[in-house]
């Protein structure tokens, strides 16, 4: 099963289809707007905005399964990303990463290594996968790895499809 095949729904509630992605490059990140690495949302959006037109994709994905740090609605969470940080990026429902209740897209990518080869277990916030035009999951990175590391945007763009 591709992660284009995975069901899950944008943080209002809508179907999104992940195909919609298929020759994008794609990061995806578990976010919380109570976290003190929160502030990777102004750098999210960056990274966003400087590759959009060259077929990437930033997609956020809630989560409040640590610390309880993502407690609002999906309306208090859009208005949160949207006010604060200038977000546009796509973000989907809140989901659980870890545990009985992971999300099946999150079973899938936590079988990537990272750069210092810890696969598995989300470890906390704002840890991000990269996934290659076509479906690849081809890097992880860490929570505290900001958005504009060189190692996150040289592999962003090693994978840009234009």
């Amino acid at each position: 099963m591709s992660i284009y095949d995975v069901a899950v729904n944008k943080l209002d509630g809508s179907p999104a289809d992940l195909g919609d992605y298929r020759d994008r490059a794609v990061l995806i990140v578990n976010v919380a707007s109570q976290c003190g690495l929160t502030p990777q949302y102004e750098g999210l959006e960056q990274l966003h905005e400087r590759y959009a037109e060259r077929g990437f994709t930033v997609l956020g994905a809630p989560c409040n399964q640590f610390g309880g740090q993502e407690p609002g609605s999906a309306e208090e969470i859009a208005t949160f990303c949207s006010t604060t940080y200038g977000v546009t990026f796509p973000l989907l429902e809140k989901l659980e990463v870890n545990g009985d209740g992971r999300h099946p897209l999150y079973s899938q990518l936590v079988t990537t290594e990272d750069g210092g080869g810890h696969s598995g277990d989300i470890r906390w916030n704002f840890e991000k996968f990269l996934v290659a035009p076509g479906g690849e999951i081809v890097a992880r990175f860490d929570p505290t790895t900001a958005p504009d590391a060189d190692e996150l945007v040289s592999a962003v763009e090693s994978v840009l499809p234009r």
